[in-house]
């Protein structure tokens, strides 16, 4: 075994997704959009899948446009981490924290 190849962790894979609830403790639930072709009428349709990051800091909010990465199991559910937000949600007058 070579040097580098026990320093690289591999290709991990990063996709962008937006949050839909901040509600749990250091997790964030992301909701993750793909496009997929129909293979007879050949009309893109849009499909969607919801997966659990680990929040360490509490930082995403919901509306946020988030990178996250694939990681170790952290729980039963959580398989990604929080890499960073990429664009914040624009808060109505009203929900100013």
């Amino acid at each position: 075994m070579s040097n580098q190849e026990s320093t690289d962790r591999g290709a991990r894979r990063v996709i962008l997704g937006v949050v839909s609830s901040d509600k749990m403790d250091q997790t964030i639930t992301v909701r993750v959009e793909r496009m997929l072709k129909h293979p007879k009428y050949h009309k893109y349709i849009r499909k969607h899948s919801k997966v659990y990051a680990h929040d360490g800091a509490n930082d995403a909010r919901v509306g946020d446009t988030v990178e996250i990465m694939e990681c170790r199991p952290m729980s039963k559910l959580k398989r990604y981490r929080l890499v960073k937000v990429v664009e914040r949600a624009v808060l109505p007058l009203g929900d100013i924290v």
